[in-house]
């Protein structure tokens, strides 16, 4: 088979991947199942994807095609190809504004589709929790809904048309049809025709017509996935003489999840931009019961979100020092809260509306409280829900909230009933029911918390899964409202349905994919649920030892595992934030957090190497993990890839030995002190057109780099020599200065605007000797030198830092190594721990003394500055570029905004690599360079890392300033 993958991948634009690698990073989605698939494709063309087909066709094989692979329920693992369109299907090709439609590729993002449509005043309606990641080819595949549901439908409901590829390799467009062109498409030969003549035998009688409405569930319940929706066609005009509907295949092809054809384009009504003004109630209940029973009456109203989160949820946040802020509107202690939204386009329409709400609750004598929140309050309680979910995922351990029985749906007057007997097989089982989700559409998402190593808790996971299904039909709802049948609910569609539907699903699978090609086994003839798992139950579980210390995840295997696919690495720059700064470069899956975590799961699990590590597959993976840090905080399972590379590369090196390259980039600080000595000199060889070039062909850094020049004098000589007069009588406060290898010989400069900054402001800074942070050695996986490191500057600090004598620096990488790694590499942790509570980046300390009053504005210039701030990765990951802009913002006159950029893209030794040049550069044109340059000459362009500041001088030209030099110059 590989030779013949071989000659596929020859013949094909795109590209085909079928080495263990990536097999191995696309066997799993975001739900509980693993499959290691014969190859992955990233299809450029039409072509490519009929090729494809033939392929399939001809080895008896399969394709399962693929998005952004956030599927709960299994639907993009398979054994065959998996067919990704996510990196070259992504044009949006045309927008009509009068007839409000538009026509793309399946791989548009829907969160980007909406940014482009925004200026058009249109939008696309049905909004997931995935919106700024998932995209619109598996919205279709899953007919996705989400939270605006309710108002604006499902996907199913916008779509116009689908251009697809067959299962014959022949292309066919579906959209409405009128009774006579429905006639002349049944005379079609091919394949297309037979879909047609098929689609009419079954669906024409009135026997099936009868079976299926007697079986499927009500056509009110709109979040219905269940199988194929033949239930949706026979309510055409075709079908029934009691409507005028036209026919429009695309209602079943919408979640179908790939098993019927294949899409190349879509068009979407849209809708017009929600009216601007909105309020939201936030009702308080003191049960759960309560909370159900308040559904069908705030209905009535016209909601734009009903949506409810429980205790469980609202509990997860209480410690959580990032989002206490947000739940400023909680009032006592709630069992359940709905958030209720109203949208106008007029204020006293609004309020009008807000009013009859309120009389609703409080006529159902139901809820406690009910606060309105208005403008950005409406977002905080929003990121509070979605926070509340992420912390709920971050389970330690092997038990985790499983998908299975997650996207029940019934009909609104049945949910409270629904809902109590649901909580008794939870209970029966012993489980604490966590209720969220879409309250207004009659769906609440369920997890059970189970441990799906052991035999016995997979035995739970069908048990509980088949009571519900019974409890479901019993109501006649839907098991998959939004998430769809995939692997994980498929067998069950013919309890829901019937044997009879059940069959005449089956023949539209055949009429439409004779030969089985189209992602099989998910809706049709599924594999029971409880086989292909992510994890062989009762396994022997790996023993791997490691330098750095996991046990906060109870070690670094069940690190990895903690990612469950939902692929928030996958977000574009547009989206914001910094996850995933490569992937963003690349759009290859190999290059986000989710594939890094799977594939040490992967081989950590698998491999029979006596050092686990020792994988080039590993090696390949990590490669352009620049250890940014934002999965650190972006992640909501938190997985710490920076982490996770540093001790991948430390053992790695130990079996095959370390680079010359990497030596001297570890090794930097040691080459810096010794050629501080004669740092004119050093210079010279570092600038010179025929020297430098000898350097970094040595080195192997890219030619089109410049090398970083020394300062005149490093910052410790100047301190010896100036510390007298840098004295402070009475001072505030005392500091300690943490004086980083990169601030002492290369940022000199800064580092004595610092201390004059301080000084002058009547601070007492303290230098004490110390050792470098250990940042290089880190980053190159030198983890036994950096942790002699650790634990040495811990030793040196811990009975000098306090509350009131914190420890400053002006390097993010370098002072947050406190906060960071050194919890992981010092031999004691507990004096670790408590020294990195007064280890603070130098912006962060002086936004506190600012808050206390002890700095003023009165002590800058009012002169006029415009500064665009950029933040260190890492501050974004371990802090908050806030304290930037607020330290910035004290003089009176300065006016400040931050670039909504993600990493710059130098990341230490990484940008300087010649190999890794392109995609460094290809980081920084995201967005941060574009911003810099179209700023105005006068504007002052700030950056805290040195790094940051030197990707910014080699991609734009310009000199970017650290935040204290900016406050320095501007002291009176």
């Amino acid at each position: 088979m590989e030779e013949k993958l071989n000659q596929l991948s020859q013949e094909i634009e795109g590209q085909l991947f079928y080495d263990n690698l990536w097999r191995s990073i696309y066997a799993t989605d975001a739900s509980v199942y693993r499959e290691l698939p014969l190859g992955v494709c990233y299809p450029k063309t039409n072509e490519d994807i009929k090729r494809l087909i033939k392929f399939a066709t001809d080895n008896n094989t399969s394709l399962i095609p693929r998005t952004a692979g956030t599927s709960l329920a299994g639907q993009c693992v398979g054994e065959g190809i998996v067919v990704d369109v996510s990196r070259h299907f992504t044009d949006i090709i045309d927008i009509d504004k009068e007839k409000k439609t538009v026509r793309l590729q399946p791989g548009v993002i829907r969160d980007d589709l909406n940014r482009v449509l925004e200026p058009y005043g249109l939008f696309f309606g049905p909004n997931t929790s995935t919106s700024n990641r998932c995209m619109i080819g598996g919205m279709v595949g899953n007919n996705s809904s989400g939270t605006t549901s309710i108002k604006y439908g499902t996907t199913r409901d916008k779509l116009i048309s689908l251009k697809t590829i067959l299962s014959d390799g022949s292309e066919a467009e579906f959209g409405e049809l009128a009774a006579e062109e429905f006639q002349e498409k049944l005379k079609l030969d091919g394949l297309e025709g037979d879909i047609y003549r098929k689609l009419n035998e079954k669906l024409s009688t009135e026997e099936n017509k009868k079976e299926i409405i007697k079986k499927f569930p009500p056509r009110s319940l709109h979040r219905r996935n269940t199988g194929y929706a033949i239930d949706e066609l026979i309510y055409s005009e075709i079908f029934s003489e009691e409507t005028s509907e036209k026919l429009n295949i695309c209602k079943l092809l919408s979640g179908s999840e790939g098993t019927l054809a294949f899409t190349t384009e879509i068009v979407l009504q849209l809708d017009d931009l929600q009216p601007p003004k909105s309020a939201m109630v936030a009702a308080h209940f003191s049960s759960i019961e309560h909370c159900m029973q308040a559904v069908v009456p705030v209905m009535k109203h016209s909601l734009f979100t009903c949506e409810m989160m429980d205790k469980t949820i609202l509990d997860c946040t209480k410690q959580s020092l990032k989002y206490k802020d947000n739940r400023f509107f909680i009032e006592g202690d709630p069992k359940a809260i709905l958030m209720l939204e109203l949208r106008s386009d007029d204020q006293e329409d609004l309020q009008v509306q807000t009013k009859n709400l309120l009389k609703s609750l409080d006529a159902s004598d139901l809820c406690y409280a009910s606060p309105v929140l208005m403008g950005e309050q409406i977002e905080m309680a929003m990121e509070l829900r979605k926070a509340g979910l992420g912390l709920l995922g971050n389970i330690i351990g092997d038990k985790k909230a499983v998908a299975c029985i997650e996207d029940t749906a019934v009909a609104l007057p049945y949910l409270a009933d629904y809902i109590s007997e649901f909580a008794g097989i939870m209970k029966n089982y012993g489980q604490d029911a966590v209720y969220y989700a879409h309250a207004g559409a009659g769906e609440i998402h369920l997890r059970p918390i189970l441990n799906l190593k052991k035999s016995e808790e997979v035995k739970l996971f069908r048990s509980i899964t088949e009571d519900v299904a019974h409890l479901v039909k019993k109501y006649n709802g839907s098991m998959s409202g939004e998430h769809g049948d995939g692997r994980v609910r498929a067998e069950f569609i013919e309890l829901m349905i019937g044997s009879h539907n059940y069959k005449i699903l089956k023949d539209i699978k055949l009429a439409f994919d004779p030969k089985n090609i189209f992602n099989p086994g998910k809706i049709i003839d599924a594999a029971p649920m409880d086989t292909s798992l992510r994890y062989t139950p009762d396994r022997s579980e790996p023993e791997v030892k490691t330098l750095m210390d996991f046990s906060d995840s109870q070690g670094i295997l069940r690190l990895a595992e903690k990612c469950n696919g939902s692929g928030d690495c996958r977000k574009s720059a547009e989206a914001g934030g910094t996850m995933c700064p490569s992937y963003r470069a690349t759009k290859n899956e190999k290059d986000t957090t989710r594939a890094r975590a799977n594939a040490l799961r992967e081989f950590l699990t698998n491999s029979e190497k006596p050092n686990r590590f020792d994988n080039e597959e590993l090696k390949e993976v990590f490669d352009l993990c620049i250890s940014c840090k934002g999965c650190k905080s972006e992640c909501p399972s938190n997985v710490d890839v920076a982490a996770l590379k540093a001790e991948f590369q430390y053992q790695y090196q130990k079996a095959n030995g370390v680079t010359r390259r990497s030596k001297a980039f570890a090794n930097n600080t040691k080459m810096n002190s010794i050629a501080s000595k004669a740092p004119g000199l050093a210079n010279f060889f570092f600038k010179n057109s025929v020297t430098s070039s000898i350097a970094k062909k040595t080195l192997g850094v890219a030619s089109e780099r410049s090398l970083p020049q020394l300062s005149k004098q490093t910052l410790e000589a100047y301190h010896r020599k100036n510390s007298s007069r840098l004295m402070v009588s009475n001072p505030i406060k005392t500091v300690y200065f943490f004086n980083d290898e990169f601030t002492n010989y290369l940022d000199a400069e800064i580092g004595i605007d610092a201390l004059e900054l301080l000084s002058q402001l009547g601070y007492q800074v303290e230098f004490v000797k110390h050792e470098e942070s250990g940042r290089s050695y880190i980053s190159k996986g030198f983890l036994d030198e950096a942790k002699v490191l650790a634990n040495k500057n811990i030793e040196i600090f811990k009975d000098l830092i306090s509350e009131d004598t914190p420890l400053i620096g002006l390097e993010p990488s370098a002072i947050l190594s406190f906060r960071d790694e050194y919890l992981r590499l010092a031999d004691k942790p507990s004096e670790a721990e408590e020294l990195s509570k007064n280890c603070f980046i130098i912006e962060e300390f002086l936004k506190k003394e600012i808050a206390l009053g002890n700095i003023r504005a009165s002590s800058f210039s009012t002169e006029k500055r415009t500064i665009k701030v950029h933040g260190h990765c890492h501050q974004k990951a371990l802090s908050n570029t806030s304290h930037t802009f607020e330290i910035l913002n004290l003089p009176e006159n300065f006016k400040v905004t931050i670039i909504p950029s993600g990493c710059c893209g130098m990341a230490g030794s990484f940008g300087y690599e010649k190999e890794h040049y392109e995609v460094s550069m290809a980081i920084g044109e995201q967005s941060l360079f574009p911003a810099v340059r179209k700023a105005p000459e006068d504007t002052i362009i700030s950056a805290n890392g040195t790094s940051c500041r030197h990707q910014i001088y080699d991609g734009t030209s310009k000199i970017a300033k650290h935040p204290v030099s900016i406050l320095r110059e501007a002291l009176t």
